[in-house]
């Protein structure tokens, strides 16, 4: 990894819960953190809270819920590097019947719970692959629900299995650059 006061991490659903928490915790290890989501004015409320408790770690701001290449770029246009992505980025459905559930809610729920966080790794991969030195770690969040599913949760399981498939297969295609990929598992999101 780099140098302490030159790591870079990247946290999607930075803005509450556990990107948050995710988010201060490497801030306080004196990463500079680029803050992605959804919803600015969440992603505000984080880096207030760095700075109200005066961390050593830097903060950028980056308001969709996923990264590219751009989002880590410096000011003269060069390529920083990362050292750590956290796809935490997550989302539920309405809990309504199996019947009731609308193709639309469905594909919501797949395109930020499973395709985002593939979409990161490859820009991760790319990205760390290339660096000096090279490497970097790789934190999928899953959930519980993929063991254990509530009633009426019916589109989370499914892309939370999926994660753990590109966990372990990203890790094994991550270890020739020094490139681990593992994955926490938290509760399922509630329902917006």
């Amino acid at each position: 990894m780099a140098e302490a006061n030159n790591r870079i991490a990247v946290v999607t659903g930075a803005g509450t819960g556990v990107g948050r928490a995710a988010s201060l915790a490497l801030m306080s290890a004196g990463f500079t953190v680029v803050l992605a989501g959804r919803r600015i004015e969440k992603l505000e409320e984080t880096a207030s809270r760095r700075r109200h408790r005066q961390k050593p770690g830097g903060v950028r701001r980056h308001g969709r819920s996923r990264f590219d290449r751009s989002t880590i770029r410096q000011g003269d246009g060069g390529l920083c590097r990362l050292d750590v992505l956290f796809n935490n980025a997550g989302m539920g459905a309405p809990p309504v019947p199996f019947e009731d559930l609308s193709l639309a809610q469905w594909q919501a729920v797949v395109a930020t719970n499973l395709t985002a966080p593939f979409l990161c790794t490859q820009h991760a991969f790319r990205i760390m692959k290339d660096q000096t030195p090279r490497g970097g770690r790789i934190i999928n969040n899953g959930s519980i629900s993929a063991h254990a599913p509530r009633p009426f949760s019916r589109p989370i399981p499914q892309p939370k299995h999926a994660i753990t498939g590109l966990t372990k297969a990203s890790n094994l295609d991550g270890r020739g650059y020094d490139i681990a990929v593992g994955q926490s598992t938290s509760a399922t999101p509630r329902p917006r």
